[in-house]
């Protein structure tokens, strides 16, 4: 390639000032025509050096002292008679004697391809992932790492690390002008380097960032990137996924258990388990309380641990706190084998403001929306992301696609994905509208859908769930039917009313008895996940134990009531750590939890009691097997609140198969009570709370006939004993002939 000298020597000069855009266009190696005679030049970049010598790659013996050419850190040769290029590297030497050689970066062309550029502009190469960052390859038989990343406002930007001593005159990327994407693929990089972005904006300010695509992360306080190999894991899960893509979640049992790694187990010294720590141990409880998923928080990495994961860093990475990226591979692949589906908690509401990461990025608002009344999020102090940028939309479902692909994992659960829907969320009426006037945030619905489709289309089987607290319509319906497209939606409504309820001194229940029955009139509005999550046990919240009236005895019945009624309500289940065995202080991500509390009998048996609901509620298709609809739900009494007791069908596909549930939310016992029932069968308990087992005060029931008597729009009834508050689940034993 022929360089006109006039404009080499502009670029020479901007290279020596830090604001070369295209240092690829004079470094390397490239052709010279001169009076028809043609040869070859090199010219390297190397400030620290005084003395570089070339030497062809594939034969050593051929080796060429380049000079410098007057500039700093520039040195150059002319290779006569040499026509045809060939690999090389160098040797330099310092002034203090020191010697290094490296492949110089300068002689590769990009690897980008013009449609990847293009779809990337467009925020439809989902794949990018595999490009921007720090991705290991083979160009013309070298291995290295190939660093890029999008930063279109910037002057300049440099990769530096511990292999170029940080400093930005090393390794200066080359601008794709028209993509706003700087690239270098640097020879001879080992994984676990540690790198950065050493970036120069248009105001000549340097900033320090770490790669927003980085698949691995300094531990904290630390906050630089880090190389890091994927190729290398080797999975065991291929039975499970491939059984995994045959699955309709919305009728297959679901019961989740919420994890925060740090704080459910902890090291005597206190130190965190690892992932590999982690994995056997939480995979044999989960697999002995018969919890179906896993929900994972705080796995992306952030740098502040009380931010409990929620305000991201760095969206493709694992945290580091717990391990590398292939560990958090061997806890999910442990999972896996235990049949355990792995949820994990994913965040593209917001982002911090921590200067090495997201904001302002290449100096200008990037990320984040250029309208600062736009650009903050009112409750949290962050910044909201750019859902009009095609750029940011693939950046984000990029991040999700890739804990799908690179992780298997089996389901996303979004958070806050009401502060994305409404302009005006927190903001008290001070807003920008949409281009129609209203509250709606119409770039982050589309977002929505695209995600969906994409997860869903790329990956069958897997769960997308969206955290989602108002009545937004269709939040877990297919895009295709008006709806934003997620598989399920948590249940922040029934949660609310629920434990509002709950908290109630019992007599005074019968005045609010509308708060434990509303929720059937929306439950198959969407596909619900009744959630009892992390956010209901702190900030003063207190815990669930305690959140129960009365004396000890009492708060332990009531409890039982509440997780029997959730279990046996329609929708999927979840429940945060501890809540099993009724953790007596609030949730503290900085501790274990309270495991000596099983030794004491009220927690070690509503422990017990816990697992029996996980049993009875994957054993019993009439909680799960219908999915959404009416036609598996049916009210027996849902009007006796001066009682506080309901009475309700689950239905399955078979008459075998339905469930009788009487719940009583007063300390008050009943041994004479009449419920109408659907069939004349006889009806074997198959769980009362207030067994002795769970430290009850065992008013149970055993084996009852119905009678032919007519009650609650039946025509048959049973007459059961009805323990202080207490639930009653009662299964058909065999159909008795009418006489």
């Amino acid at each position: 390639m022929e360089f006109n000298i006039t404009l080499i020597n502009e670029q020479l000069s901007r290279l020596e000032k830090g604001d070369c855009k295209d240092p690829h266009s004079i470094l390397g190696m490239y052709t010279k025509n001169d009076n028809n005679r043609t040869s070859l030049m090199v010219r390297i970049f190397c400030p620290t050096a005084c003395s570089v010598t070339l030497v062809h790659m594939g034969d050593s013996a051929k080796r060429y002292i380049l000079t410098p050419n007057g500039t700093q850190g520039i040195f150059e040769g002319e290779l006569k008679k040499r026509k045809n290029k060939f690999l090389y590297k160098l040797q330099c030497k310092d002034s203090e004697g020191n010697r290094w050689s490296y492949v110089d970066p300068y002689q590769f062309e990009t690897s980008f391809l013009e449609d990847e550029l293009d779809t990337f502009q467009m925020g439809t190469n989902f794949q990018m992932y595999n490009k921007l960052g720090a991705n290991f390859k083979e160009i013309n038989g070298v291995w290295g790492v190939s660093f890029a990343v999008w930063a279109p406002h910037a002057k300049r930007v440099s990769v530096i690390g511990g292999f170029n001593n940080w400093d930005g005159r090393r390794h200066p990327m080359r601008l794709i002008e028209k993509y706003g994407i700087w690239e270098i693929f640097i020879p001879g990089i080992e994984e676990m380097e540690v790198y950065k972005y050493e970036i120069k904006t248009q105001d000549d300010i340097l900033l320090y960032k770490a790669d927003p695509y980085a698949k691995y992360g300094q531990i904290r306080p630390d906050n630089a990137s880090v190389v890091y190999n994927l190729n290398k894991y080797k999975w065991k899960d291929k039975k499970w996924l491939e059984k995994r893509r045959q699955k309709a979640y919305y009728k297959e049992p679901v019961s989740i258990y919420e994890v925060h790694i740090g704080s459910w187990k902890r090291h005597p010294d206190g130190a965190f388990y690892t992932y590999k720590e982690a994995a056997d141990e939480l995979a044999k409880y989960i697999k002995e309380m018969g919890y179906t998923h896993v929900e994972l928080m705080g796995i992306i990495e952030h740098p502040y641990d009380g931010s409990w994961g929620y305000q991201v860093t760095g969206y493709f990475a694992p945290t580091s706190r717990y391990g590398t990226p292939d560990d958090f591979r061997y806890f999910i692949d442990t999972m896996h084998k235990h049949q355990i589906g792995v949820i994990l908690d994913w965040v593209p509401a917001h982002f911090p403001k921590d200067a090495f990461a997201l904001e302002k990025f290449d100096g200008e608002a990037l990320y984040e929306h250029v309208d600062e009344k736009q650009a903050h999020h009112p409750h949290w102090g962050t910044l909201i992301f750019d859902y009009g940028k095609p750029q940011v939309d693939l950046f984000l479902i990029a991040s999700a696609l890739s804990w799908l692909e690179n992780y298997h994992i089996d389901g996303l659960r979004v958070d806050a994905v009401a502060s994305m829907l409404y302009l005006d969320y927190g903001r008290e009426g001070d807003y920008v509208p949409n281009r129609y006037g209203g509250r709606e945030n119409l770039e982050a619905v589309e977002f929505f859908k695209k995600l969906n489709k994409e997860a869903y289309s790329q990956f069958p089987g897997v769960m997308m769930i969206a955290e989602e607290s108002t009545s937004w319509p269709k939040v877990s319906h297919p895009v295709d039917e008006g709806g934003l497209g997620f598989g399920f939606k948590w249940n922040m409504g029934w949660m609310n009313d629920f434990l509002s309820y709950m908290k109630i001194d019992p007599y005074f229940r019968k005045y609010n008895h509308e708060k434990i029955t509303f929720s059937l009139m929306y439950a198959f509005s969407e596909n619900f996940i009744q959630v009892l999550s992390h956010d209901e046990v702190v900030h003063g919240k207190s815990s669930m134990i305690y959140k129960m009236p009365g004396n000890d005895w009492q708060k332990f019945a009531n409890l039982r009531a509440a997780y029997g009624y959730m279990f046996m309500h329609p929708g999927k289940k979840m429940l945060f750590m501890g809540n099993e065995f009724a953790q007596t202080t609030e949730w503290n991500e900085g501790k274990e939890l309270d495991w000596g509390l099983i030794v004491n009998k009220p927690h070690a048996c509503i422990l017990q009691y816990v697992k029996d609901l996980n049993k009875l509620y994957k054993t019993n298709r009439c909680l799960w097997e219908l999915g959404n609809g009416y036609d598996n739900f049916e009210w027996i009494d849902c009007d006796n609140k001066d009682q506080s007791i309901i009475s309700f069908i689950r239905k399955g596909l078979q008459i075998k198969d339905k469930l009788i549930i009487v719940s009583n939310f007063t300390p008050v016992s009943y041994t004479n009570y009449r419920i109408g029932v659907p069939d004349h069968a006889t009806y074997t308990e198959v769980l009362n709370s207030d067994d002795l087992c769970y430290d009850g005060t065992g008013m149970i029931n055993g084996t009852i006939d119905s009678d032919r008597i007519p009650w609650h729009g039946k025509s048959c009834s049973i007459e059961i004993k009805i323990p202080p508050l207490g639930i009653c689940v009662f299964k058909i034993e065999k159909l008795l002939k009418i006489v």
